[in-house]
């Protein structure tokens, strides 16, 4: 298996399901409603919050696989959009599981010799970096919303 395709399986496991930890960001919000997604416990961020920044870089990664610019900016990232209903809830559930399959396939499109190569602008690092960073901050955040999902149903 290439390290395009490697990397590929490990976007879907972490999003969607089939990796080694057993946990994925689909089934673990499947039983999330709007409003556990936006309830704060104490300080902390929302679920909808860690949803949003974790998955943020997603499209923009995808767009810069795709031949595009980079666009994000980190201080968009945690901008989340207002989510008033289960609608709204669904529509940025919906948006995240497009973008991660767009995401996926187009790094398991990646020629091999453009893993080491600049990622967008050379203070990023190449794209083997990039990739891989972005699979560690789903996993850290994924971990983050596991915790939140068992601290609101303690709470009732």
């Amino acid at each position: 298996m290439t390290l395009s395709k490697n990397l590929s399986k490990h976007f879907k496991g972490v999003l969607f399901g089939g990796n080694w930890s057993d946990s994925n960001y689909r089934d673990q919000l499947s039983d999330v409603d709007w409003q556990m997604a936006t309830s704060k416990v104490a300080g902390l961020n929302t679920i909808a919050q860690l949803v949003y920044h974790a998955t943020y870089y997603l499209p923009h990664i995808a767009s810069v696989l795709e031949g595009g610019p980079l666009q994000a900016r980190d201080k968009y990232s945690w901008e989340t959009p207002d989510i008033q209903s289960e609608a709204d809830w669904q529509a940025l559930l919906d948006a995240v599981w497009a973008d991660a399959e767009r995401l996926i396939a187009a790094t398991a499109k990646l020629p091999e010799e453009q893993m080491w190569a600049d990622f967008s602008d050379p203070k990023y690092g190449h794209y083997f970096s990039n990739l891989n960073g972005i699979i560690e901050h789903l996993h850290y955040h994924l971990g983050q919303i596991v915790l939140l999902k068992k601290l609101l149903r303690v709470r009732g």
